[in-house]
């Protein structure tokens, strides 16, 4: 199995930090153009199997010693022109290394992850595509590494901390407690399908049964296979997302290297916030463009064609030298809606701290629900035992 060992590419501080980190990576696809996909929150790197298809033709590995020789049988395949793509488990999920301490799971650790892979792959540059967590990822390795970024891909981002937390309604509640309560396969399935998709895609019929009907057994099977996320990794990267901001130094490095970003979501997102994601689209401009989408937070899956497609005019937009100004979609503003956009921007920064106070008084509460319950648990436990003796 094809793993990166991040301590062995980096320099003497960081390799002693990531000493034995092993991350799991796959590759599809031949080419010289390269693309490193890097997957969200408690995903693994077949999550992104819908984009390595379309953005490869294949969805076989290049490690599978069978594909290997079908393509020397065929005389290899025509790379010119071709995709090369590789994915991969972040540390803490999947067959990657999964650190004990939520230190060890920031974005610009977890960045210097992917910064090692390419070292590994032999890649100078590449396009640089991120979901969700993954899309924070790579946003902070943009910063850090902008002379190795061909082009900057962004789904269903935020810019981390409270931004993280989803719009306070009863759905996302309801949808927050079933998450924290799910310990089967089967119950995160269930949750996961309500957090991933829109509602009338999952009550699409597909046959005689709906779609949430089919995927519910994909997930299941999904996460059986991999096995649930440990607490230390799902605690890690939970903590990954809380303390991860990028700077206006960071923002503006992204900005002025010449690279095009292209920041997709989808409106139903009830996990990151799509206004999040138009913020930050406003902050890179002029490079940015932003493509809404109807969908849930894995539009990536639900809307496989426009995704792919956007991800293809993104290279091709590189490959084809376009302008910025070709590029993005955003009108140009005068400066009355300039100052209409800062005072927007500041109330919504403020609501969206309020939200998460809210969010962080509700959990003290089930929290102290659950040690309450516990406690007396314990207490009928004890009587039951004084009456025994």
């Amino acid at each position: 199995m094809p793993f990166c060992e991040v301590g062995k590419t980096q320099g003497n501080d960081d390799s002693a930090l990531n000493n034995g980190i092993l991350i799991f990576y796959r590759t599809y696809g031949h080419g010289p153009t390269k693309v490193l996909l890097i997957i969200g929150l408690a995903g693994t790197h077949d999550s992104w199997g819908p984009q390595i298809k379309g953005l490869t033709g294949t969805d076989r590995p290049n490690d599978d010693e069978t594909w290997v020789v079908d393509r020397e049988a065929d005389g290899g395949q025509n790379e010119v022109g071709g995709i090369e793509v590789c994915a991969f488990d972040n540390r803490g999920m999947g067959r990657s290394s999964v650190p004990t301490k939520k230190s060890d799971y920031t974005t610009r650790i977890m960045a210097k992850d992917a910064i090692a892979l390419l070292d590994h792959l032999g890649w100078k540059k590449a396009h640089v595509f991120g979901h969700s967590m993954g899309a924070m990822i790579a946003c902070k390795m943009a910063s850090m590494v902008p002379d190795r970024i061909l082009s900057l891909a962004l789904l269903n981002v935020t810019g981390g901390g409270f931004q993280c937390f989803p719009k306070l309604d009863r759905k996302t509640l309801s949808i927050a407690i079933r998450f924290l309560r799910a310990k089967t396969p089967e119950q995160r399935a269930a949750v996961d399908l309500d957090t991933h998709y829109s509602k009338e895609y999952l009550e699409e019929y597909v046959g005689s049964n709906t779609r949430r009907a089919i995927l519910y057994q994909e997930y299941v099977k999904g996460i059986t296979s991999s096995g649930m996320q440990s607490s230390y990794g799902f605690d890690g990267q939970i903590n990954a997302c809380w303390t991860h901001k990028m700077t206006r130094a960071e923002i503006d490095s992204i900005r002025s290297c010449g690279f095009l970003v292209s920041v997709i979501h989808g409106r139903q997102d009830v996990i990151a916030q799509i206004n999040h994601a138009k913020r930050l689209a406003e902050k890179l401009q002029p490079v940015a463009r932003m493509v809404e989408l109807h969908g849930g937070h894995l539009v990536s899956h639900e809307r496989t064609e426009e995704v792919n497609q956007a991800l293809l005019d993104l290279i091709k937009a590189f490959e084809t030298k376009m302008s910025p100004h070709d590029w993005n979609y955003f009108p140009k503003k005068n400066s009355g809606a300039s100052s209409r956009t800062m005072i927007e921007g500041e109330t919504n920064t403020i609501l969206g701290k309020l939200h998460f106070y809210l969010l962080y008084l509700l959990s003290l509460f089930m929290m102290a629900i659950k040690h309450g319950r516990s406690a007396l648990q314990r207490l009928k436990q004890a009587r039951v035992g004084d009456s025994l003796t």
